[in-house]
């Protein structure tokens, strides 16, 4: 009984040990990575990845997946530095976001009302998306025009002494776990996943509810975008190529099920420095990046075998 115990805690709370562990070892086999500098670096990195994943988690809760967040963020980085010649920062960003939130609408709509495959409709709008990309670019990376200058204080700012990015990341990180550990809406998203038909029968809004998940997910998507171009100051088309899967195994490595019905945000923003801790130790140890692919796969596969375990 007290075996069974201890092996439920380990099971809850894997993926914290996972995360405890990894700061160790990087502590441990790099001096550098403990400075303020790396771990300020650090947290500007995760922040648009850990909003694209948590924007992931509520889709794959719901049992679908969004392949298009790698090419809206591609999209929505281009829009915003065209945006940025014409109009003021607050204009560019919220007509940016609003652009995203149409990206989600279209991909939701097909998904709860016309009932396709969330693989075959986002898949689709991944090969769409990124090709507007590129057509409103010419190809080329466009820097942020001087009347919404202000977007590199996203990126790069401080406030207090804590990134603007971090600020925000942990912002979202309240709501959404608020939403779904306390909100009717977060429950439904949770019940969509485990049993949807169960849930229709209920007389529940399933179709509305999970339109309302990819919206979502576009909109903290489009936000991840504007954080990039904050801190790069440049919009590209070809950014953001393979974010989809690093969002799929932060959420994966967080613990959630890709069938859907289990997972938190915690775990999922866990799982991002996860991923972001393994980048930055072979940064700094001067890994390859082909090698460092090698080692990420392997390190991720361990992970999901640890939960698993």
């Amino acid at each position: 009984m007290k075996m069974e115990r201890i092996k439920g805690g380990l099971s809850q709370y894997n993926t914290v040990l996972i995360f405890v562990l990894m700061l160790i070892v990087s502590g441990l086999i790099t001096e550098n990575f403990f400075t303020a500098n790396n771990i300020s670096n650090l947290i500007r990195q995760s922040a648009p990845i850990g909003l694209v994943s948590m924007g992931m988690l509520l889709v794959i809760l719901t049992g679908g997946i969004d392949l298009s967040v790698g090419s809206v963020v591609a999209m929505i980085g281009v829009t915003f530095s065209l945006l940025s010649y014409v109009v003021y920062f607050p204009a560019a960003f919220l007509l940016s976001l609003l652009i995203g939130c149409g990206i989600g609408c279209l991909s939701g709509y097909l998904v709860a009302y016309r009932k396709i495959a969330s693989f075959i409709v986002t898949l689709a709008l991944m090969s769409m998306v990124r090709g507007g990309g590129y057509l409103l670019s010419k190809g080329a990376p466009i820097s942020v025009g001087p009347y919404s200058a202000k977007i590199l204080t996203l990126g790069t700012g401080s406030l207090l002494g804590v990134p603007v990015a971090a600020i925000v990341l942990m912002g979202v990180f309240m709501v959404l776990f608020v939403l779904l550990r306390y909100n009717i809406f977060g429950r439904l998203i949770l019940a969509i996943g485990s049993n949807e038909e169960a849930v229709r029968l209920s007389g529940v809004a399933v179709k509305r509810t999970k339109f309302a998940v990819y919206v979502i997910c576009a909109a903290l998507t489009a936000l991840a975008a504007l954080l990039m171009v904050g801190r790069t100051g440049v919009g590209t088309p070809n950014i953001g190529v393979g974010l989809e899967l690093d969002a799929i195994a932060a959420v994966v490595i967080g613990g959630a099920a890709l069938a859907g019905g289990k997972g938190s945000v915690l775990n999922t923003l866990l799982g991002v420095f996860i991923l972001s801790m393994i980048g930055n130790v072979m940064n700094l140890l001067d890994i390859t990046s082909y090698l460092q692919q090698i080692i990420k796969g392997v390190i991720i596969i361990a992970a999901v075998l640890f939960q698993r375990n």
